[in-house]
C-alpha cells in the first residue's frame, strides 16, 4: 500500500475501492448515496500515478478539487492540469480521464448529475506513453 497524502483531507479517505477502471490505488468514501437527491457524490482520492479508464457519463459530471495535483483530459483537446479549487464541469456523454499526477496524490468530490440519464460508459485505459509526457 502507498503511503497515504500528509494533508488533512477535507473528508474521510475511505475504503480502497477495487475497480478495474484504474490503474493503480483509489479510495472513494460516499458523501451522497446514490439513491438521494438522485445525486451521487463520492469523494474520491488517487495515488500518485493513479488514473482512471478514458469514460463518459450520460448524465455529465462535476469534480470539484480539494486536494493535490492531477489531471483531466477530455477526447480530442490536451491534458488540462488540476489543483485544490479547480472545478470541472464534464458534459453528457463527453469522453474523459481524470487522475493523479505521477508525484502527487489527488483528491476530488465526484457529483454524478442527471443519473436518470443512465450511469458510467467506461472504455479503453489512458496511453501510458502518452501520459508519462505530461511534465
Amino acid at each position: 500500500m502507498t503511503k497515504q497524502p500528509d494533508s488533512s483531507p477535507v473528508f474521510a479517505l475511505g475504503e480502497l475501492f477495487d475497480s478495474p477502471y484504474f490503474n493503480g490505488e483509489v479510495y472513494r468514501q460516499p458523501l451522497v448515496p446514490k439513491n438521494d437527491l438522485n445525486c451521487p457524490t463520492s469523494n474520491i482520492t488517487f495515488a500518485p500515478g493513479c488514473v482512471n479508464n478514458w469514460h463518459s457519463h450520460k448524465g455529465g459530471q462535476i469534480l470539484l478539487v480539494t486536494d493535490g495535483r492531477g489531471w483531466y483530459q477530455e477526447e480530442g483537446k490536451e491534458a488540462q492540469a488540476l489543483s485544490q479549487g479547480d472545478v470541472v464541469q464534464i458534459p453528457m456523454n463527453v469522453k474523459h480521464w481524470h487522475g493523479a499526477a505521477n508525484d502527487s496524490w489527488f483528491t476530488h468530490i465526484s457529483i454524478t448529475t442527471n443519473i436518470e440519464n443512465g450511469g458510467t460508459d467506461w472504455m479503453e485505459p489512458v496511453n501510458v506513453e502518452e501520459y508519462n509526457k505530461l511534465p
